[in-house]
């Protein structure tokens, strides 16, 4: 969840996951090493001093860190890190980057991209050598003009083979240009073609609102819509385009009569907690202003300052009055889940399920329950952004226990020889449609499985893992 507020820094709560995240490190060798001691000193305070007010796990900061360290590790080491063992309550999701205007264009879904997102696997169990699968391909981006579809396979970049060694540095490292080496499928082996695409990364705005469609199967009107990130409007906008083009989706399933409906997160890490909302709010069942999605809670220093100035509304974000709602028609809603449905993705099941059914069909999601909060500062001196969880989230009926990911309602994993997202053969939309129609009349494709050993994708690193983001514009706290 991000929150914008006014320290001296603005804040976003966002619920986000680290994972994969490395910090671009700049040359250092012409400073001089006292100049930057300072400078790392100077930053170091700023961290430490949002942190010991905004932080979930203040009381658990040290009480002297290193203020020497370089920023990313001295965030490091102020964090009550978990472990399985001995913090299994610990924060698995607090991140910091070096350059804010990029955190902040990501929130929003703007970034250097070829335009495709892909997941990786180890080529076979017990390798070190890496494919990267293509899961979806954004429209009019660089990748889908090089003829990149959902599906492809690709083994090799600029030459070389992906392995479990280099595949950081092949696919994440920022470049521009890539050479795109294929394989393909062949009697359950991955097979290297001699086939390669080039692609140019560019600055590119995704559109959250992948596809969406109507299926009509005897009596059931069925609406299908595929979400990837819960964005309002894009960078540097501060209308609502986004939400607004899912309002229109919804008044078109109300108007064409949808009574069932399949949410697809699959590849939806999160984002703002207004879109989360006005999404929950257009399925809702029996829901208006006066029913709670959820509450959240703060840390005990800041929470009496936030009660005393705003009141216990503060911590409660309630449904919206929506006349695209389609709740009315509804009994259930079926959501598509792997492990990168998170964050506000996993608060829409959370949120929806104290008001009517909520069925998963997938793997289980990443489980994110708490959220997080974009600082940066608003003087421009310090050029990092910090993304520390602040604050836990419970659904009306104060459940939160989702930390392990929901597990799926009905099991069914992504296949290795992947069909178009919206198609009725590819394998979690067509389970969906067999759970609403009982029969099989969208008959089951028979998929080959995929065994592969996963070491995860491109929308955990590029989002980590997950934001829910609620946005606030007033809230100017003093010292507390």
């Amino acid at each position: 969840m991000i929150p914008k507020l006014h320290k001296p820094a603005w804040l976003s709560l966002a619920l986000l996951s680290v994972w994969l995240l490395s910090s671009c490190k700049k040359d250092t060798d012409m400073v001089d090493p006292a100049t930057k001691s300072s400078e790392n000193q100077t930053i170091n305070n700023w961290i430490l001093e949002n942190m010991r007010d905004y932080y979930y796990w203040n009381d658990k900061i040290p009480t002297n860190p290193a203020v020497t360290l370089a920023p990313s590790d001295f965030f490091d080491s102020i964090l009550y890190s978990y472990d399985a063992t001995s913090r299994p309550d610990g924060d698995r999701f607090s991140w910091i980057e070096e350059n804010a205007d990029e955190l902040s264009a990501s929130l929003s879904g703007e970034s250097k991209t070829t335009g495709m997102e892909f997941m990786l696997y180890l080529r076979a169990q017990g390798s070190t050598s890496v494919i990267a699968q293509v899961l979806y391909v954004l429209p009019n981006s660089p990748a889908e003009k090089a003829g990149f579809k959902r599906g492809d396979i690709i083994s090799q970049v600029n030459g070389q083979g992906i392995t479990t060694s280099n595949y950081a540095s092949l696919l994440y490292s920022g470049q521009t240009n890539y050479s795109f080496g294929l394989a393909t499928v062949q009697n359950g082996a991955i097979v290297d073609t001699d086939l390669t695409r080039a692609v140019t990364a560019t600055v590119l705005q995704a559109n959250p609102v992948f596809l969406d469609s109507i299926y009509t199967v005897g009596s059931k009107t069925v609406g299908y819509l595929v979400y990837n990130q819960f964005v309002p409007a894009p960078n540097n906008s501060n209308g609502s385009e986004y939400d607004d083009q899912v309002d229109a989706i919804f008044g078109q399933f109300k108007a064409k009569g949808v009574n069932e409906l399949v949410l697809d997160l699959r590849y939806n890490p999160g984002g703002y907690t207004s879109s989360s909302a006005n999404l929950a709010s257009l399925m809702g069942k029996g829901i208006d202003n006066s029913k709670i999605y959820f509450r959240e809670e703060w840390n005990s220093t800041l929470t009496p300052y936030l009660k005393q100035q705003y009141g216990d509304e503060f911590f409660v974000q309630r449904f919206l009055n929506k006349s695209q709602n389609i709740g009315s028609n509804l009994q259930r809603v079926f959501v598509l889940t792997t492990d990168g449905t998170a964050s506000s993705s996993e608060l829409i099941i959370n949120g929806l399920r104290p008001y009517m059914t909520v069925t998963t069909i997938g793997t289980t999601t990443h489980g994110k329950n708490v959220g997080s909060i974009t600082i940066v500062d608003d003087s421009g001196k310090i050029k990092w952004g910090m993304q520390p969880i602040v604050f836990k989230s419970f659904n009306s009926l104060g459940q939160s226990d989702y930390s392990g990911g929901f597990a799926p309602n009905v099991e069914v994993e992504e296949p290795i020889n992947l069909q178009p997202l919206g198609d009725v053969q590819e394998a979690l939309l067509n389970e969906a449609l067999y759970q609403i129609t009982g029969n099989r009349l969208a008959r089951r494709a028979v998929a080959e499985p995929n065994r592969l050993p996963a070491l995860g994708s491109s929308i955990q690193h590029r989002a980590n893992g997950g934001r829910m983001i609620k946005t606030l514009s007033t809230f100017k706290p003093s010292k507390f």
